[in-house]
């Protein structure tokens, strides 16, 4: 197993206490993010992964009791410890409901608060943690398999539920990967017309001299091969649904047919005169940007607005980071089930530090070769993970700053930063600059003009 600095969170209202308790578990070797409430506490833990909370029980808003349970809800490998003022017995049974490990009275010595620590990390160290596959996935983070408790996707959410019960034309734009299928067939399955046929058709799979005869059928010698009478996939879907992917890939002549299928609710089987009539809603998907196809004139404009009754943009997955651990849990389950398998806070701060260009079936893809590669053990590490995640930049957990009420000099706050890293880099390098600028991941010669500039060259 990789041994990583531990990363802790620590959230009190009270700022003195949390700075000096802070800066002696750095001394301890901890790395450590302040809050000093609990909404700041959430966006944190939305951002990072830690390995420890510690949050004081009752603070103004959000209280250190659904601090935790959002902590544990989204990383069970958290240790969690609840320090109060208020060290009642019913306190905390509360707080080990919502996921502490332990419970700490106001006041406390700080070698008091390690024992705690120290004791529940090493609990951890020992006991598998089964949390990942006890819990089921709540309903308010999925629609129709698709997973996210993120503000893009619950947003996605509102607008899936509302277009579902209409027959429009819906096209649905995103990146590879991030799941415009199954975006599609939760439509379908939503909708009135999900007792009917899904019918699903990749136009970017399929020849072009075969698409045509693959959306609207053949009959019998309508060219060669077509040894018999055949439905096509737009037939199929009557009083369904058709999802046709990668619509962009068509041809100019296809998309005038398909344009004219649509708009009469009719077309002919290749080869055959024969007019049918469909009823069907279409769903159409690309990971191109139709709108610039039009401009260069091989997408018709007639039929972009045809498809794009209601557009669908799906967000991809850099953008929603904070649906990772949701996410791995659910492929952890479907990859392992019965297991008590989880990643450790390290892999998970990998995870979520990547920029996933493949989105969600990069990940799913992801986890299923570690599951593969752990070999039984029941915590996944970073060393299972694929190589390129291996390779990201350590994430950091991001710096705690007291924001005063008469706000602050950002450009003079950002200079003290960099003046202050710049020292500390030459230090390292015992004042040798070449190694400094490595440290720093920058060119000699941009180091030297910042050295320059802030008055120490």
């Amino acid at each position: 197993m990789t041994v990583t600095t531990p990363h802790v969170l620590f959230v009190d209202d009270e700022p003195a206490l949390r700075t000096v308790m802070a800066e002696r578990l750095r001394d301890r070797g901890f790395e450590v993010a302040e809050a000093e409430n609990g909404e700041r506490a959430l966006d944190l833990l939305d951002q990072f992964a830690f390995d420890i909370i510690i949050t004081d029980l009752r603070m103004p808003g959000i209280d250190g009791g659904r601090v935790i349970e959002s902590a544990v809800g989204r990383y069970p490998g958290i240790v969690a410890i609840v320090i109060t003022g208020y060290g009642t017995i019913k306190d905390a049974v509360d707080a080990i409901k919502r996921g502490a490990s332990d419970f700490i009275a106001k006041p406390f010595q700080f070698d008091e608060l390690m024992h705690v620590l120290e004791k529940a990390l090493e609990q951890r160290r020992l006991a598998s943690e089964n949390a990942y596959l006890r819990s089921q996935l709540e309903e308010r983070y999925q629609f129709g398999g698709i997973l996210g408790r993120s503000r893009p996707m619950q947003d996605l959410f509102h607008l899936l539920e509302t277009v579902a019960r209409s027959n429009s034309t819906i096209l649905i734009t995103g990146e590879t990967g991030t799941g415009k299928e199954v975006v599609a067939r939760a439509i379908h399955h939503n909708s009135p017309r999900r007792a009917h046929r899904f019918v699903a058709l990749n136009c970017s799979a399929i020849p072009e001299t075969l698409l045509e005869a693959e959306l609207f059928g053949h009959v019998r010698g309508a060219f060669t091969g077509a040894v018999g009478t055949r439905q096509g996939r737009l037939e199929q879907a009557h009083k369904g649904t058709l999802f046709l992917d990668e619509v962009g890939t068509m041809s100019t002549a296809l998309q005038v047919k398909l344009l004219r299928a649509l708009q009469e609710r009719e077309f002919e089987r290749v080869g055959d005169s024969q007019t049918i009539k469909v009823d069907v809603r279409v769903i159409a998907a690309t990971n191109s940007d139709l709108a610039r196809l039009v401009a260069a004139g091989t997408f018709r404009e007639d039929l972009y607005y045809r498809l794009n009754g209601i557009p669908i943009q799906l967000p991809p997955l850099r953008e929603r980071r904070d649906d990772i651990p949701l996410l791995v849990k659910h492929f952890l389950s479907k990859f392992a089930p019965g297991s008590s398998i989880h990643t450790s806070q390290s892999a998970m701060r990998a995870l979520m530090a990547y920029d996933w260009p493949g989105n969600v079936r990069q990940l799913e893809n992801a986890m299923e070769r570690a599951v593969a590669l752990c070999a039984g053990r029941q915590e996944i590490d970073v060393a299972d993970l694929p190589p390129e995640l291996q390779q990201t930049p350590h994430a950091s957990a991001p710096p705690y700053v007291e924001f005063p009420d008469e706000g602050l000099d950002l450009p003079r706050y950002l200079a003290t930063i960099e003046r202050d890293l710049i020292r500390r880099a030459l230090d390292r390098a015992r004042g040798n600059r070449n190694k400094a600028a490595d440290l720093l991941r920058l060119k000699r010669t941009t180091l030297v003009e910042k050295l320059k500039r802030i008055g120490a060259g």
